[in-house]
């Protein structure tokens, strides 16, 4: 059986996330506008897939919501030059303090950024 990989990967969102959700300020008060928006994830699907489900608010079998609220309503498209670079990694844990690690990093250099 083939090894699960995860995936980080960043979505750019609609700056009207920063005007009208107050968590996604309250999260973000170095945010100056100048940058985009983005919401940082990791998956253990591809990243293309992974998108469409936040998109159409995607619940697993036993009814639970398994999308971000703000990439499904304020998401535009993947942004692959941020993510790219970074390999997959082999468990789950790794993968959320890269998770973590990579958005913090995103918010030092300008960008307002949502993560879980």
């Amino acid at each position: 059986m083939a090894k699960t990989l995860y995936y980080i990967y960043v979505i750019e969102l609609s700056k009207r996330v920063f005007t009208e959700s107050a968590k996604f300020r309250k999260a973000n008060p170095q945010f100056n506008g100048v940058l985009q928006c983005l919401y940082v994830g990791m998956t253990s699907k591809l990243p293309k897939e992974r998108f469409e489900q936040h998109k159409t608010g995607y619940r697993n079998k036993k009814g639970h919501k398994l999308s971000s609220n703000i990439v499904e309503k304020y998401g535009l498209y993947l942004r692959p030059s941020l993510y790219n670079h970074i390999d997959p990694f082999f468990t789950r844990k790794e993968a959320l303090i890269a998770e973590e690690q990579i958005a913090l990093e995103l918010r030092r250099e300008g960008y307002a950024v949502w993560f879980n």
